[in-house]
Formats: C-alpha cells, structure tokens, sequence
C-alpha cells in the first residue's frame, strides 16, 4: 500500500504541515519534513485524534442537550463494589492494540497514548504482550483470561518415541578453520571425488550442503560460510551438526580463526576431528601443528588424548579416504538416529528470492520425511511444498532425515537457522505465523534479554547453575594470559568458571553471537566493543562487562560464583567525540580538538580515550572550550576542546567516550 505525504494529509485534516509534523512527534512517529510518508494505518490514528479533539471543543462551545457517550472515555477510579465485579474479557497472547482496544470499548488513541507513557512506541496495528495489555485493561475495568493457543505447543514433540521406529541416519559435518587454510578446497574435493559417474560432467547444483556416499553409506556436509554462520544458527536454537572438521594448513599452524573455531565447536558440544591440510608443501610442520593444539586442550590419540588428527593434501585428494573413513567410525560410536515416520522437522541452512521460482530455501532434515504437497512453516513464514530438490539439481518426491534439499513454496524468506516444520495444513500454518509474527513485533518494542552476571548469580544462590560461562577479550596477551589465570584460580563448592573462549582485541560481532549462542557473559580488559558489536549488544541484550583492574574483575566474578553478587553501579554512555587535531596549552598540556558525534560532552564527566577499539585511557575531563571559551557542556555535531590533567596523549583518530555511573537497585 501506498503511503502517503505529511503534506496531503495536513491538507485532507485542515492543518498546516508544521501543525501535523507536531502530533506525529507527540505519537513517536519521526518525519523529516513535508514530503516524508506515513503508512495509512498511522494517517488514521491521527484522524481518528483530529475528529475526537474536534468533538470535544464542539461540546465544550454547545450546551448539552443530551448525554453524549464518548466513544473514548479515559479510565476512572471504580469503587471497591464495581471493582470486585470486573467484567471478563478473552485476549489473545500477543494481541493487537486495535483488537484490544475493541474489546475494552475505548478509543485507540488513548490506549496508545498510555502504551507511549509506558515507554513503547505502537501503533494501532502492532502488537503487544498479554502481560501489558492485562495491565491496560485493568485501568479500563476489565479482568483478562488468556487464550492459550494451540500452536504453542507441537505434540509430536512431547510424545515419547519408541526406539523401535529409530532408525540410522547418516552424519551431519561441518568444516570449520582459518580463512585459506583450505575449507573450500577441501569441501571441492571430496564432493569430486565420490561424484556418481553419470553427474561427471553434468552440471552440479550448489545448494549449500551436499551428501556423498562412501564404502556404501552417506555423509551429509554443510557449507556454511565461516564460524560466524554456524553460531548464528545454534543462537537462533538450532542444532546443525554431529562432527565437527577442523582444518589447520601445515605451514601456517594455528592462527586466530582456529582459535575462534575451536571454542565455537566447543560451546555446541560437538566433537573435533583435526585435518592437518596442506602437506604437500615443503614447509610442512605436522607436529608444530600438533603441540599448538595441545595447547588449546586439543590432544592427539598418540599423546594420550582423545583427539583425532589426519594429515590430507586437499588440493592432491591424499588422505580424503582416511578422513571418509573416520567420519563413518565416528558416526558409528555416536549411534545416530532419527524417526522417519513422523511430521517433518529441519532446520534452514540457508534462504534466498528467486525471481522465477519466489522464496527458496536450502533444509537440512533432522526428523521425519518431508513430501510434495505437504503444509510447512520455517519462522515466520509459511506454505505447501511445491517441488523439492536435491544437491544433483534433481526433483525428488520426498526427503529423509539428514538428506539437504531445496524446497518451494514458502511465502516468504525465511532466516538462517529457523525451524522448519511440517503442520497438518496450510490454515493451520498460517494461524501458527501469524501469531509468531505478532510476538516478533513485540520483540522489536521489547527486545530480548541476554544472560546477565546478575541472573547467573541469583541462579547459582538458588542451586539451579553450577557453571559460570565467560569470554574473555584483552587489549594484549600478558593481560589475557594473567585474567585467564586469575579466574581459573577461583574456586567455590559446586561451581566452576568455564572460559569457552579468550582472544586479544576489540570485542566483536562474533564474540556477541557465541554469547547469545552459549548464555554467556563477556568480559573485556581495557577494551570495548566495535560499533557493530555494540549496536548488536543493545539490540540482544547480551551482558559485556568492562574492566581496567584485574583485581575488580576477579572479585565481581568471585561475588557471583558466591551467589552474593551487588552491582552497585551501572555505566551509562553520555556522548562521544572524535579527535580532529591536538594543541599545547600552557598549564593544560595536550589538548584534543574534537567534534562531539553523539550525545553530550560535559566538564567533569568521565571519560575513557579509545585507540583503535582499545583503551588507552581513563580518567575525567578537567576542562572543556567552545572558541577559546569555558562552556559546561557541548551537544552532537559542534566542535569543541577537551583537556584532562591526567592524560595529555591525545592522537588524531582518538575516540573520547564520555560515561556516567548509575546506581542500580536490586530487585
């Protein structure tokens, strides 16, 4: 639908733009000028407001003739006899905030105005919980009972399966390891290698997981592009794969992404198999590569641990068999299985717009066989299974459990890592979406929350956690190698630090997604987080920690393992500055020219100076100057002089971070 101008409105109501631009910003609706547009949904909640303040300034000039009953009556206090006579009303969790205010019989526009007192911007065809609209209806005088409903709940999830109607499935790989160290070329050639002879020469369709068969049984692998992908979808709950390869190229050894990826395989569970690659090479160091494992707690069968190692030439196919081999081995000690004769179950690898064939998405099958013609929903989008697709390109009548396919007919693109479902039709399937749609709206008002230090405490006081998850960034080794040390020295009865992953550097994107995917806490050494990393931060919630003394992280650890955690104060970023260029100041030293980009920059407040995502600095700003002027404080987008007593080593590039403390309360 067309949306329409801030001006053709204005016109339509008999209000001036500026008169409009005004009463949107009093509904959280942002426009920039005249010729902004405002979905029609917004345009009639603002007539709706228009026609009311009109009706009301007509009964205020015209004497009452008779009672008029407004369709929109704020809440009054009931006395205690009509309170206890509440009349009851059925919602719906989520509901809509049009649907709610039916039911309530008041006005849109005041149910919303309270929602946008309360601190969420809605508008009257967003949703919002059954937690919230129970609280609004009680202002109006109505009591709620709350629908449960049926899709909540997937009863062939709870049923109990027989191990008799469990039958063998093949493995689920995922290759994993440092950029060019030879994944892909990997991946290449095993496909290659074990390609039937009537695709030699045909053409082969990527699809982003493949399945090949070896000594007369199948291996199903996934090609997801990096770590990165592969927690994004453990974050989003699903569970992809059984074993995980490691490759390390035999030149270079461990580098930083073997690292990241062997902490990522870790924290899903999933056992490792390392492929020492490139072998062919003259600098091949195979046991350099086998001692800077073991030090990542990575130890091969001959030194006594449990770890697997195979020396393989991806790019020459040598040891491609022995690897083949010992996949199947291991798959056997795991004793895979799966039912096949229930509702289909999967999980999206991945998901694009075809523009002849509409939304298609790559599924991996965990559970049951997915037929043409069947209803499925995969987040939030839903559909019937018009054609189905293997890795040869081929169209298939059906998929088993373990087998990756290419499926048409979903309405929608769905995400990386959402659940696909077979339902037992498509009315149901849509009813499902919907309500799933509902909730996402109001995860967008009310994002979701993170594990924090203060819930892992409560949890072990009351017994229910026994492990206290942590990643660990540091602005250098000695500062990671000492806090690693530190907190691996903290012992408490019944709990234990477990650090599923350490790194020197910024805090990142990556080390967010591992944090949402493991319920884990971060926890950065004079460093901070990316502007990428943070915004994630804010938008799931995840609980970064920073410190600049070792002995207050250790002890803000130690409080939790006790279950006796008081956060006393939380940091409240205020504003930032760029430095643009320095200057000497008599009495002052270095002063840093700068151009505030966010917030407020203030005389006293404290600040932290920022070097390439490290801190180099933190101390409090002891002057401030706009032209050779004191001022108290500089806003977003003016130029301004920043002096601190304590740091006079101000560089151009700098980022000035300006911070408050606020004391936070317990519950």
């Amino acid at each position: 639908m067309a949306k329409l101008r801030v001006y053709q409105l204005a016109e339509e109501l008999g209000l001036k733009s500026k008169e409009l631009t005004a009463i949107l910003s009093d509904l959280g609706v942002e426009v920039k000028s005249h010729m902004s547009g405002i979905e029609q949904s917004t345009a009639d909640l603002v007539k709706e407001l228009i026609l009311e303040k009109k009706e009301v300034k007509k009964k205020e000039e015209v004497p009452k003739k008779e009672e008029v009953i407004e369709a929109a009556p704020p809440p009054v206090e009931e006395k205690k006899e009509e309170e206890e006579k509440r009349e009851e009303i059925k919602i719906t969790d989520p509901i809509l905030v049009g649907d709610l205010a039916r039911k309530c019989k008041v006005s849109g526009v005041h149910l919303i105005k309270k929602l946008i007192e309360q601190g969420l911007m809605v508008t009257i065809n967003q949703a919002i919980s059954a937690e919230v609209a129970a609280k609004l209806a009680a202002d109006y005088g109505f009591q709620v009972e709350i629908e449960v409903s049926e899709e909540e709940v997937f009863p062939e999830e709870e049923e109990e399966v027989e191990p008799s109607q469990l039958v063998p499935r093949p493995p689920v790989i995922t290759v994993m390891g440092h950029v060019d160290h030879g994944k892909t070329r990997l991946l290449d050639t095993i496909r290659k290698t074990n390609v039937m002879e009537k695709e030699v020469g045909g053409i082969t369709q990527h699809i982003g997981a493949y399945q090949i068969e070896y000594s007369g049984k199948k291996i199903t692998f996934i090609d997801t592009p990096g770590h990165e992908a592969f927690t994004a979808m453990r974050a989003r709950g699903a569970k992809v794969t059984d074993i995980v390869i490691l490759v390390v190229a035999s030149d270079d050894g461990v580098m930083p992404q073997t690292i990241e990826a062997i902490n990522h395989a870790r924290a899903a569970k999933a056992p490792i198999i390392v492929a020492i690659n490139k072998i062919d090479k003259p600098e091949s160091n195979i046991e350099q590569v086998k001692k800077q494992l073991a030090e990542h707690k990575l130890l091969p069968e001959e030194w006594g641990g449990e770890t697997v190692f195979l020396p393989i030439s991806a790019k020459f196919g040598q040891g491609i068999e022995d690897l083949l081999g010992m996949l199947l081995l291991s798959s056997e000690m795991l004793e895979l299985k799966a039912n096949p004769n229930r509702l289909a179950k999967g999980v999206v690898i991945e998901a694009e717009l075809d523009k002849g064939k509409g939304p298609v998405a790559t599924v991996l099958i965990q559970e049951g066989t997915l037929r043409i013609g069947e209803a499925i929903i995969a987040g939030e989008s839903c559909g019937k299974v018009r054609a189905i697709i293997n890795d040869k390109g081929e169209r298939i009548k059906l998929a088993e459990p373990s087998l990756p396919v290419e499926i048409f007919g979903l309405d929608t693109i769905p995400q990386a890592g959402d659940i696909l479902r077979e339902v037992k039709d498509e009315k149901t399937g849509r009813k499902i979406v919907n309500e799933l749609r509902l909730k996402s709206q109001i995860q967008k008002i009310t994002p979701r929350q993170g594990i924090t230090l203060d819930d892992l405490s409560k949890q072990i006081k009351a017994g229910k956690e026994s492990e206290l998850n942590l990643i660990v960034k540091a602005d250098v080794q000695g500062s990671e190698e000492a806090i690693v040390q530190s907190l691996g020295r903290l012992k408490q009865e019944n709990v234990r630090v477990n650090i599923i992953h350490s790194g020197v550097g910024s805090i990142t994107e990556t080390d967010i997604m591992l944090a949402l995917a493991s319920k884990t806490i971060i926890i950065g050494f004079n460093c901070v987080p990316t502007p990428s990393a943070k915004k994630l931060t804010q938008e799931e919630s995840v609980d970064v920690r920073t410190y600049n003394v070792i002995y207050n992280l250790t002890e803000d650890i130690k409080a939790a393992m006790l279950g006796m955690l008081e956060p006393k104060y939380k940091e409240v970023i205020v504003g930032r500055a760029e430095v643009k260029a320095t200057f000497k100041v008599p009495k002052m030293g270095v002063i840093a020219g700068c151009q505030v980009s966010e917030g407020t920059i203030s005389r006293g407040l404290s600040f932290r100076a920022i070097r390439d995502n490290i801190v180099i600095h933190q101390g409090e700003i002891d002057s401030l100057k706009r032209f050779k002027e004191d001022v108290k404080e500089v806003t977003a987008g003016l130029e301004c002089g920043i002096g601190s007593l304590s740091f006079d080593s101000f560089k151009e590039g700098d980022i000035i971070e300006g911070f408050n403390l606020q004391e936070v309360k317990r519950e």
